[in-house]
């Protein structure tokens, strides 16, 4: 119909099948279609008029060809933007792979070689995997090339991608898949599962596969649920085999727990596929580059240029490229997608939702009036509308698309404040108890956390010229293209992972000051004023479920320095870590294991040579809360400030409480400052008496003086998790206040309404709410499922609590007190004692 409506001579080359004349046109119609599909008959269609109406002139109908050209193109398009940024690669390359030829032609004798190029055309394999955090994806893409060194013709492609229909005339085809949740297939492979589990057309009997599965053995450590344990591999084999397949080895099972992770199983399965398909004993196999680390693409990243602006510029995708997304976290920003989203565009065929989220740089928390409505102007304006105040006091946005990045990152440069840094390998945003009752020595405190904030940031450039610099702005330029940097305190590779401070004044303990890499703990001198720090070294909240060999850990004690030298400490804790940290295992990276590994002292020692002095003995503190004091306040010197309780942080309007707009309206006549804590919630700070009137009316307006909540709702804390941050395993956020609305009825029956009980919720293990330091924490696991730091029967035991506590006596320490738990006293014995130990202990 094309052709016959073409203005001007056509040509049509057709296909079709004929197995016997009975055959009816819609078994012809079905088989021209699979030859489409399978590029058997590769359907193209041309058409030099189409582009006067705006659409593609060429059209490819091949879905498996097509997929081999996207992935071509993706390189290709890789390939172009590291041209354009350093077009004196072009000749290089091109010398480089001619190079390389004749190495391999004068390695090789004519017979091997020979037998090399016979087996170009051999055996075909196909390699499909499912994968949610890149692993499984990683090691099938590994695979298909050590296959296609061997000769062998291979495919990589999610199982999602692949059409089921086709698996009847594969010839090899081996599966590679990671496990979710309670035993699920990744994300990319469900569908997949669901075809074949319930197939009943697929017949394999001529068709050799194999299955390698990822897992943790321990990480569902009770009996009744060991089955999880790599179960989707282990039920696709199974299901293989009812259908009919031949295994070529039998199913490769990796374990995490495994000294080298799944890597221990992987070894040993590899081998036996070569051995079953005949290529085993290959000879002049190429030498393989080493798989790209952090490190790497640090180093090479022209301190932390990358390919970001190119990337910026391409309208073909909402995404940028995996080594930029490491990258773009120095800048304060990180790629995510709506998952709740992504079934829905898979089946429409489009990518992910891809968006950014930005988080800004605010030492100690404290904003402007006029900084707080440019903030509410970016979110509303570039972001979805809401604005978060993290756990590191600041805020994030969410939800910004890849073209609006650039205007909102000059959004929050023309208020005055960065990015740069609140994310990354480096020292991020610095911590500072927010005190609204004590004003004085938060000033003193806060300046602090502003000196030390500047005193460790990084030098590049590479900000600047992409987000912030116009067409008038020139850079210096030296070799060439390349503009040069010098990072004095980081060096190229920056740190071997992320690094933060905080500041926290007794007797108020809310930043949790023994969370953090660097914990200075403000001391007070007889005249009221600032005198110095104790400072702490070595706490982290991150670990990974049921490996021992990661934990959180608190921060221990090195000494006092004064208040004039706190910066240069800081600096020299932050160099022996740069220096000594690991920089080949990213799990066994943060400051808290390096100091385990060196021990207290021979840290601390270091410290000192670098330093030039010693730390003084810890001066005498004393904490009593970890949470907010809610409502109004005075301080010494007479001003008022009032701590509001944001849920969770998510500033939103809703239908029955507009707090953004609230806020927004209360900023532009507020005449003192926003104070963000770190448990979440703000304070109007430094309210003059006559500005007093002026903002209860405000606050009550918009329903913001309310802080009549319980204790536990007011104690409470979580991560973003679902549906924007791709580690989440479950729900944290969104179900908290469910969680809670549902606990409040036990906890005002035992008459706790008034009591704080500080219950954190994250939707993973790393730690981003500080759970492990709450007294009840609930850790994502799988979806629907945590991990409840306590143990189980809370109900019982909040009226327990209630009848049987000391005075004064807080619920953590109470469930210590009676036996409930065992102490925990450093982070290298966290997983002693507990239920999952005792479990594999049997």
């Amino acid at each position: 119909m094309e052709a016959e409506a073409y203005d001007g001579p056509s040509v049509v080359l057709a296909y079709l099948p004929y197995n016997n004349e009975e055959d009816s046109p819609m078994t012809v119609l079905q088989e021209t279609k699979k030859a489409v599909d399978l590029g058997y008959w590769p359907l193209y269609r041309w058409n030099p008029k189409a582009e006067e109406k705006g659409e593609e002139t060429f059209k490819l109908d091949s879905e498996r060809i097509k997929h081999e050209l996207q992935q071509f193109l993706k390189r290709d398009n890789q390939l172009s933007q590291l041209m354009r940024r350093h077009p004196q690669f072009h000749a290089n390359l091109s010398e480089s792979y001619g190079t390389e030829v004749r190495k391999v032609q004068k390695r090789k004798a004519k017979d091997a070689y020979e037998v090399l190029l016979e087996g170009l055309q051999g055996a075909p394999m196909t390699i499909l995997f499912a994968s949610d955090n890149g692993n499984a994806e990683n090691l099938s893409k590994r695979l298909g090339n050590r296959g296609k060194a061997r000769g062998l013709k291979t495919m990589v492609m999610a199982m999602d991608e692949y059409p089921l229909e086709d698996m009847n005339n594969e010839e090899n085809i081996v599966f590679i898949t990671s496990t979710a949740g309670q035993g699920e297939f990744p994300q990319n492979g469900r569908n997949f599962w669901e075809g074949v589990k319930n197939s009943t057309d697929l017949d394999l009997a001529t068709v050799n596969f194999s299955v390698f599965a990822l897992g943790d053995s321990h990480y569902w450590p009770r009996k009744e649920d060991k089955h999880y344990y790599n179960k989707p591999g282990k039920d696709l084999f199974a299901r293989l085999i009812t259908l009919g397949g031949k295994s070529l080895v039998e199913c490769g099972l990796g374990d995490d727990q495994d000294p080298d992770g799944y890597q221990t199983g992987y070894a040993e399965w590899e081998p036996k596929l070569w051995e079953a398909l005949g290529v085993a004993n290959v000879e002049g196999l190429p030498e393989e580059p080493p798989p790209l680390t952090n490190e790497d693409i640090k180093i090479g990243s022209n301190f932390l240029r990358g390919t970001i602006a190119e990337g910026l510029v391409d309208e073909s995708t909402g995404a940028i490229s995996a080594s930029d997304q490491q990258l773009t976290k120095f800048h304060g920003i990180y790629m995510q997608d709506d998952r709740d989203l992504r079934d829905e565009r898979k089946a429409q065929g489009l990518e992910p939702a891809y968006s950014f989220m930005i988080r800004c740089r605010l030492p100690g928390g404290v904003a402007t009036p006029t900084q707080w409505g440019q903030m509410d102007a970016i979110s509303t304006q570039l972001g979805n509308e809401t604005m978060k105040l993290t756990t590191r006091q600041t805020f994030q946005f969410h939800g910004i698309v890849k073209g609006k990045l650039k205007p909102a990152m000059q959004g929050i440069n023309k208020a005055l404040m960065t990015t740069i840094a609140a994310c990354g390998d480096v020292n991020r945003n610095v911590m500072c108890s927010s005190l609204p009752e004590m004003n004085e020595l938060h000033r003193e405190a806060h300046a602090c956390s502003k000196k030390i904030s500047d005193h460790l940031l990084p030098s590049t450039t590479a900000y600047h010229e992409i987000w912030i610099k116009d067409e008038n702005d020139k850079n210096v330029q030296v070799a060439g293209d390349a503009v040069q940097d010098f990072e004095p305190l980081y060096g190229p590779t920056y740190l071997p992972r992320k690094f933060k401070i905080t500041i926290a004044i007794p007797p108020h303990n809310d930043t949790d000051v023994y969370a953090h890499d660097i914990g200075l703990i403000a001391i007070k001198g007889d005249d009221g004023k600032l005198q110095g720090f104790n400072v702490l070294a070595g706490g982290g909240m991150g670990a990974t479920h049921n490996n021992k060999k990661t934990y959180p850990q608190v921060g221990r004690m090195f000494g006092y320095c004064s208040k004039e030298d706190v910066h240069i400490v800081c600096e020299k804790i932050m160099l022996v870590q740069r220096d000594n940290g690991d920089r080949k295992n990213r799990k066994h990276a943060r400051l808290k294991y390096t100091i385990d590994d060196m021990t207290v002292e021979g840290f601390r020692g270091e410290v000192e040579k670098l330093w030039g002095q010693k730390f003084e003995e810890p001066k005498k503190f004393h904490f009593e809360s970890n949470i907010d004091t809610f409502g109004w306040q005075k301080d010494e010197t007479g001003m008022n400030h009032f701590t509001m309780f944001i849920e969770n942080g998510r500033i939103e309007d809703t239908a029955e409480f507009p707090m953004k707009t609230g806020l927004r309206e209360i900023a532009k006549v507020h005449k003192g400052e926003f104070r963000l804590t770190g448990n979440q919630h703000l304070i109007l700070s430094n309210v003059s008496e006559d500005q007093l009137d002026t903002m209860k009316d405000m606050l009550k307006k918009y329903k913001l003086d309310n802080t009549n909540f319980s204790g536990l709702r007011l104690s409470s804390s979580a991560c973003v998790a679902f549906p924007t941050c791709g580690l989440a395993m479950a729900e944290s956020e969104r179900y908290l206040p469910e969680l809670i609305t549902k606990l409040e009825t036990v906890v005002e029956e035992s008459g706790l309404r008034q009591d704080s009980i500080v219950m954190r919720m994250t939707g993973c293990p790393n730690g981003c709410a500080r759970p492990w330091l709450a007294e009840v924490a609930f850790v994502g696991k799988a979806y629907g499922a945590y991990n409840m730091y306590l143990g189980g029967g809370y109900h019982a035991l909040v009226k327990r609590y209630a009848l049987e506590r000391n005075d004064g006596e807080r619920f953590g320490d109470f469930v210590v007190r009676i036996g409930m738990i065992k102490p925990t006293t450093d982070g290298t014995n966290f997983h002693m004692d507990t239920a999952e130990a005792e479990e594999e202990d049997e």
